[in-house]
């Protein structure tokens, strides 16, 4: 078993890892790497490994630094299976076509941009930018969508048995065994996706696994610990009523998936509660719509705390004052609104979709607030927001940011270093070796000194492209 990391790799985005096994290969995740704009379409359209040779590619969850490139590998020669979760592939019909609208569209506007610019200023012409992928490369990616069972083992070839548990991140995700049995001997590596948090809103809580001999382990929070949710539920409280006293507008850049519907269920238990004002809440993205449906439908992914909803005839992502907005029009139309309101849009790096708009159009005014609800990963606008930098690009134009910056890091729905810690005690008396992914340099620095302190166990960070033979 040879185990090679392509993705999130010191960096927190483009999740990608291959297995080959007995001269067979195959992909966990294949996820967009997010950054700085050149390097980030460069890696994404250049894939490091040949796409047809891959038998299939086993998918944690739905997130799109985890699948948000299958249609690249689609269009590089890929036609093999996509085992996932049933959730997990009913966001992905969602995601992936609304990541190829965004990437359409974007480019699109940035060629009329710079057809505009050249006209009035006369620069020298440029190419024209091509989108990262297509709605029809997207079409030709979701028939390879092959649902599988939570704890239902199925086999990827002969001797080779994966299998799925609840990861508790997202609505479907899931953490991988591989279990792989020759000639008498046995070899179990697990993939642990992305690690949710116990008691966050909506989600059971992360399953544990069994005894392995190798773990592939995300560390995205793995040198900090999170603040309890009640203070979560006080500090969002105080941010949405400081900007509505100042008459300003709450922008919240936030994961169409997962982050909005955690952030909807909050705000609707504050205005239950009436500890917030009877204010105006949209959720400006088609895609966090047809999530929020999606959501409704797997209700088998429920913890109690939110099943309580159903059993009351009570709708958990509606109330009053919450309107989603679909309708282009009806979106820019948020721009000559009156706060104070609350504006949740996608996407929840602040580098593509509606919330670029949003911003440009809020963030040189002091009384708005701009709240950042997630990890930011480096280079991206919602890292140079969270830096506080005076001044940011948005669209290429320089923006200066005078409104208020809050962060709500403690709603991630990652586990952090502590949570981390405990998910891998059950593992660590079989364990020979822990990969760390999906993490920057510093936070996984930070979580393989404690791991090895703890657990005294071996813990690689890997660099892009490092092999190791699993024995």
């Amino acid at each position: 078993m040879k185990l090679t990391f392509w993705g999130a790799v010191r960096t927190v985005t483009g999740s990608m890892h291959e297995l080959e096994v007995d001269g067979r290969k195959y992909l966990l995740d294949c996820g967009l790497y997010q950054g700085r704009r050149q390097e980030a379409r460069e890696r994404n359209l250049n894939l490091p490994f040949a796409a047809a040779e891959l038998e299939a590619v086993v998918l944690s969850h739905a997130h799109i630094d985890h699948s948000g490139n299958l249609p690249s590998l689609v269009r590089h020669g890929f036609d093999g299976p996509i085992y996932t979760t049933q959730a997990t592939a009913d966001l992905c019909q969602a995601m992936l076509r609304d990541s190829a609208h965004i990437h359409e569209k974007d480019a699109e506007y940035l060629n009329k941009r710079h057809r505009r610019r050249r006209a009035v200023l006369g620069e020298d012409e440029t190419p024209e930018i091509e989108p990262l992928y297509t709605l029809e490369e997207v079409e030709r990616t979701l028939p390879l969508l092959s649902p599988v069972g939570y704890r239902v083992p199925f086999e990827l070839e002969e001797g080779l048995v994966c299998e799925a548990y609840d990861a508790g991140h997202l609505l479907g995700s899931t953490a991988l065994v591989f279990d792989w049995r020759r000639n008498g001997s046995r070899l179990r590596l697990a993939f642990s996706g992305d690690v949710g948090r116990p008691e966050l809103p909506i989600l059971r809580d992360p399953q544990p696994l069994p005894p392995v001999d190798y773990l592939i382990l995300e560390s995205t929070y793995g040198d900090r610990l999170h603040k309890q949710e009640e203070m979560v539920v006080q500090k969002l409280e105080r941010i949405v009523n400081r900007t509505a006293q100042r008459g300003g507008k709450l922008i919240v850049p936030a994961f169409a998936v997962g982050r909005t519907q955690q952030l909807v269920l909050l705000l609707h238990q504050l205005a239950e509660a009436r500890r917030i004002p009877d204010i105006p809440i949209f959720v400006d993205s088609p895609l966090a719509v047809d999530v929020t449906e999606i959501y409704r439908r797997h209700t088998e992914c429920y913890d109690e705390e939110t099943n309580r909803y159903l059993w009351d005839g009570a709708d958990p992502f509606g109330f009053r004052r919450l309107r989603y907005v679909r309708d282009v029009a009806e979106s820019k139309a948020l721009n000559d609104l009156r706060g104070p309101f609350v504006v949740i849009s996608a996407s929840g790096m602040c580098e593509v979709g509606r919330i670029l708009h949003h911003l440009k159009n809020n963030i040189e005014d002091p009384r708005n607030t701009v709240l950042i609800t997630g990890f930011q990963a480096e280079h991206t606008l919602g890292r140079k927001l969270v830096d506080r930098l005076p001044e940011v690009p948005i669209f290429g134009e320089p923006m200066r940011l005078r409104a208020e910056v809050e962060t709500l890091n403690e709603l991630s729905a990652h586990a952090d270093q502590a949570g981390l810690l405990r998910w891998i005690r059950p593992l660590t008396p079989t364990l020979k070796r822990i990969f760390l992914v999906h993490g920057e340099a510093l936070q996984a620095q930070a979580l393989a000194a404690r791991i090895g302190e703890v657990y005294g166990i071996e813990t690689l960070i890997p660099e892009r492209g490092a092999s190791f033979e699993l024995k």
